[in-house]
């Protein structure tokens, strides 16, 4: 979601270096927002990459920084009220609860050598993070990649036999927009942080995704074909929709 506006204005000229940001005061703060000039674009668009609580403005071929600043200054209100919706950010710290397949779990540093781990204590699931202190974020970061990696792979695995399809490659990454993606060559990337939401979620994305081989589309047929294989995927589509922003506050400064 964001608001356009289409161009108006005249040509800027080609010597007057474009800026990549400029900063807008929201509510006290300075908000920096990211400029993008694009060249095929025909309208100054804007939103929000509420993972990373940036600002976008794209920026037509024709259109000039001035505009853009007018543009931001009239969808202010907009802006500054999505920026409050978007959960508080968790970071990965000593203390700091996070989800694990949608429980919460108790970040704890330990001094000294050893393996990331869970355990159970006091009546709470607590992940044990060993070594630096600065290096603790890194290692939390890397041991939920490792568990959406086994957990996704598993998933995968199972609703492509269901389907009879053959997937050759799963990528993980961070995107910002999506979730999951499958290309048409059998390759199907995921966003890890679905390792923190409930299991029941991360089973539907991977059998979204592994429908596509199948449909590449979002056509009635696509939809029978995830239906078949995870008949609670109503109830999952609609968790991502309540609080899809909250996995992106993880790990968020």
């Amino acid at each position: 979601m964001g608001f356009f506006q289409r161009l108006t204005g005249t040509p800027a000229r080609a010597s007057v270096a474009k800026p990549d940001h400029f900063h807008v005061e929201i509510d006290g703060e300075m908000v920096r927002v990211t400029l993008l000039w694009n060249e095929r674009a025909r309208r100054y668009t804007l939103r929000l990459r509420g993972s990373v609580r940036e600002p976008v403005v794209t920026i037509p071929a024709r259109g000039r920084l001035s505009e853009a600043r007018a543009f931001l200054d009239r969808n202010r209100g907009w802006l500054q009220a999505r920026l409050a919706a978007l959960p508080a950010p968790t970071p990965l710290a000593d203390g700091a609860s996070i989800p694990l397949r949608g429980v919460p779990v108790r970040i704890l540093h330990r001094p000294g050598r050893g393996i990331v781990r869970l355990q159970e204590s006091e009546g709470e699931t607590q992940l044990l993070v060993p070594g630096e202190i600065d290096h603790l974020p890194r290692r939390v970061t890397d041991f939920l990649k490792r568990e959406a990696r086994r957990d996704l792979e598993a998933a995968t695995a199972r609703h492509a036999a269901s389907l009879g399809v053959t997937v050759k490659n799963i990528r993980l990454g961070d995107p910002t927009s999506r979730w999951g993606s499958c290309s048409s060559s059998g390759t199907i990337a995921y966003s890890w942080r679905m390792i923190l939401a409930p299991p029941a979620v991360l089973d539907y994305l991977a059998a979204h995704e592994v429908a596509h081989m199948r449909e590449m589309n979002h056509s009635a047929r696509f939809w029978r074909h995830v239906a078949s294989i995870c008949p609670g995927m109503d109830d999952a589509k609609a968790w991502l929709v309540r609080h899809g922003a909250s996995l992106h506050a993880v790990g968020a400064e």
